[in-house]
């Protein structure tokens, strides 16, 4: 796993003090001008989805409360037992589901509106992701009924992308007017456009990722293995179940090589030294309906992305031309192999896409971007808004 350096501009939780009536009346006042925001349950708070969300709300003017009970299924009691302020809002993170329940009965005790925010459904995982149970399983069917019941409990489901509400709406059922989007998107503090190395060197094209189905990786040595074009360095970057089966399938290829995790904090530095970048290119039902992250970071980088056309991305932006976005269809690593030699023979169109990435990032993947959405998300179910 990769490190993670601190939340930057995140408003430090205050802990759960003892309550008493001037403490009481001193929240009341402050609640007036600076809302506050429970983050609820045992989630990692160096994850980049969590450290961008919460970095959002501290650019919106909210105090951020982090409450990690000690047993998520009877959390709502050690809550009342360490007396919990009211605050104004209980976000339940990714890949929570476990603290939700106790969180939505705390939450509606209290009279105060839950957010949660899953990322990925439990359900979609199962069964379309990894195919460990049939749609028509009884498990399967179990699994979908309590993710979905589940879901109700909130008042506003956040999905990822268009495509994820999509399937929040139509699978499991969530009402339209209850899902909002919001971007992954990148930590700018981090992820800065640098224009591509100069001079005469070979092209390096870059993937990164944790070796799954859905990201394809088999795909990319394929098409490394067909690729003819100038010379150019394929690099493989990361940990995950599917790496030594692309070890053994690159055998015999001279122009790949695998690198380990860098820490987070030097990934940047990472993508800069590569001029092109690669997505994902999995046939999954999943990898139709995610943004990775590496898109958003690569993207911030100001360098040229090429991966699967998917129904995760806008319309809008799969028709424009020259985005900094190549799209290729998924699994195909003849279309790869072409489409990254094209890129490597013109080097000044690959200079001016590294442009257009940067302006892709800031138009429609940035922290204002994601700082937007937060906010149309609670304007309407917080008072404050």
């Amino acid at each position: 796993m990769m490190g993670h350096p601190h939340i930057p501009r995140a408003r430090p939780s205050r802990g759960v003090q003892p309550w008493d009536y001037a403490r009481q009346k001193a929240l009341q006042v402050e609640r007036i001008d600076v809302p506050e925001v429970i983050w609820w349950g045992r989630f990692d708070p160096g994850y980049s989805r969590n450290r961008i969300v919460l970095k959002s709300f501290a650019d919106l003017g909210w105090t951020i409360r982090q409450f990690r009970p000690a047993v998520a299924a009877v959390a709502d009691w050690e809550a009342r037992i360490r007396r919990l302020p009211r605050p104004n809002l209980v976000w339940v993170p990714c890949f929570r589901q476990r603290d939700l329940p106790a969180a939505s009965r705390w939450a509606r005790t209290h009279g105060v509106p839950l957010i949660f925010d899953p990322l990925i459904s439990a359900y979609d995982k199962q069964v379309d992701e990894r195919r460990k149970l049939s749609p028509s399983d009884f498990r399967a069917r179990r699994l979908k009924a309590w993710e979905s019941s589940l879901f109700q409990r909130a008042d506003r489901i956040i999905a990822d992308t268009p495509a994820h509400a999509k399937y929040f709406r139509e699978v499991l059922g969530v009402a339209e007017e209850k899902i909002q989007v919001i971007y992954v998107g990148a930590e700018a503090a981090l992820f800065n456009p640098v224009p591509p190395l100069s001079g005469d060197r070979r092209v390096e094209v870059l993937f990164y990722g944790s070796f799954i189905p859905l990201q394809g990786p088999e795909v990319v040595v394929e098409a490394a293995r067909r690729y003819q074009g100038p010379p150019a360095r394929w690099v493989l970057l990361g940990q995950g179940p599917l790496r030594s089966t692309c070890e053994a399938q690159a055998k015999g290829v001279a122009n790949i090589t695998f690198e380990d995790w860098v820490p987070y904090a030097q990934l940047p530095a990472r993508i800069h030294q590569a001029d092109i970048l690669l997505g994902i290119f999995g046939t999954t039902p999943k990898a139709n309906r995610v943004i990775p992250n590496k898109v958003f970071q690569s993207l911030a980088c100001g360098r040229v992305v090429v991966t699967r056309s998917a129904d995760a991305y806008s319309a809008a932006l799969c028709e424009k031309r020259d985005s900094g976005l190549v799209w290729v269809p998924a699994g195909t690593a003849q279309s790869l192999a072409e489409a990254v030699a094209a890129l490597a023979s013109d080097r000044g169109k690959l200079s001016q896409l590294s442009k257009a990435a940067t302006t892709t990032s800031q138009q429609h993947f940035s922290e204002n971007i994601v700082r937007m959405q937060l906010h149309d998300t609670l304007r309407g179910l917080v008072a404050h808004e």
